[in-house]
């Protein structure tokens, strides 16, 4: 480069040149992103680049913050729903990108971009795990935390008040079968003393555990005739779409008819129930967000059923649960920015540190968590019921909020022998 200015007559002002490289750094926030934009679970990421581009537009005159306005530039990536690969973009995003602060949507990568991340201290936020499945495989506790990595949704135990609120709403012969993902979120609902388990035995309802199965698992009929055989009126636990799909369709064949399903993860989105067809009708699941909830994003103003309409509008698809907190995401990420030296990592930690703000998915609250690290959310029951408007297949209704009062209830759950 001294050359070339040499050339031009421009030697003396090298120094010059080097330090407004330097100033354009200083004045650049970068924000790293990582999630499931492909693979298995790429359902849950699939309103990200949406919420992304909305993001570029609200980002495009930078960000003013104590008085200096920063130019802002988002590097996105996709770890394909790969543990392997999830490590291969965390060293990209903490050593190559030397992002200031780094934004991890999935569950697979929260573990070796938090690990990598504390080690350089580089500040992350995450979300879309259960808190337990985020904290307890890096070996921390509740009064421990991490030095630089941040959390904020609800957890497993969360799951299980609300299934069992739902369940006890109607009579059954308290048998619960069981079967969960043998992986991180999946291990963390069928923990003994803190996952789905522990909360059956307390409740008083006995489980019947079909145990962990494989991501490739395509053979479900081990464990739905060891579920038929105990004559369980419950079926639950944690699975993916594709997975209850097959399941189901098995369970079919077997003339298996629990009286209630309900799945973790598995009936996030309209796309797994749509899939079930007509027996899709009285799948119920824990929900994170709907377009009932009571809540305005921190960024934008819109209300929680503004969000989901402009999502329905502008795609032509129906409001998938992850909307909320693809969203939300980014407005915890840019109000620790706006409330620190974003340049400063240190100062970051601490902003995130001290954060309690209202968001879209409601409040997301670092500064009174008796978690440290970790801000707990709102959670509710639904049940998805064939649609009256005739704009999707099948709608999804709070049918319980004892843990969120504030979250309107809308329906009763129904056992499924009530809709055949």
């Amino acid at each position: 480069m001294l050359k070339a200015a040499g050339a031009l007559g421009l030697a003396g002002s090298g120094s010059v040149t080097f330090a407004n490289i330097a100033n354009a750094a200083s004045s650049t926030i970068k924000i790293g992103w990582v999630g499931c934009l492909s693979g298995i679970r790429a359902p849950f990421a699939e309103p990200d680049p949406w919420i992304q581009e909305r993001m570029k537009t609200y980002l495009k005159d930078g960000l003013k913050i104590g008085g200096k306005t920063y130019n802002v530039e988002l590097v996105i990536r996709d770890n394909q729903s790969e543990p392997n690969r999830s490590a291969t973009v965390a060293s990209e995003l903490v050593l190559r990108e030397k992002c200031d602060l780094i934004l991890v949507q999935d569950g697979d990568a929260q573990i070796p971009v938090g690990e990598l991340a504390d080690a350089r201290g580089v500040p992350a936020i995450s979300t879309m795990l259960p808190w337990q499945a985020w904290m307890f495989p890096r070996k921390s506790t509740p009064d421990k935390g991490f030095p630089y990595t941040f959390h904020f949704f609800w957890g497993a135990d969360d799951v299980v008040k609300n299934f069992i609120g739902m369940w006890q709403s109607v009579e059954t012969n308290k048998k619960v079968g069981t079967l969960y993902i043998d992986n991180s979120p999946g291990v963390a609902f069928a923990d003994p003393s803190e996952g789905l388990p522990a909360g059956l035995a307390q409740a008083g309802y006995r489980e019947v555990p079909a145990g962990l199965y494989k991501l490739t698992t395509d053979d479900f009929s081990n464990q739905i005739s060891a579920l038929k055989n105990e004559g369980v009126d419950i079926v639950s636990g944690f699975a993916y779409g594709p997975h209850w799909v097959t399941l189901w369709n098995q369970a079919a064949q077997a003339g298996f008819k629990p009286q209630i399903c309900t799945i973790a993860a598995a009936f996030l989105f309209p796309s797994a129930v749509n899939a079930l067809g007509d027996r899709g009708d009285g799948m119920s699941t824990e929900v994170w967000w709907t377009p009932a909830y009571p809540f305005k994003s921190s960024l934008t103003g819109q209300s929680a059923a503004e969000l989901a309409a402009d999502w329905e509008k502008t795609t032509g698809r129906q409001w998938t649960q992850p909307i909320g907190y693809a969203h939300a995401l980014w407005e915890v990420g840019i109000a620790a920015l706006r409330n620190s030296d974003p340049k400063d990592k240190k100062s970051l930690r601490d902003a995130i540190a001290g954060l309690d703000l209202q968001t879209v998915v409601g409040p997301v609250n670092f500064k009174d968590s008796p978690i440290k690290n970790v801000a707990v959310t709102s959670l509710a029951g639904g049940q998805w019921r064939k649609a009256k408007t005739g704009k999707a297949p099948y709608e999804l209704l709070i049918v319980h909020n004892g843990t969120a009062p504030f979250i309107p209830k809308q329906s009763d759950l129904t056992l499924l022998s009530k809709l055949s």
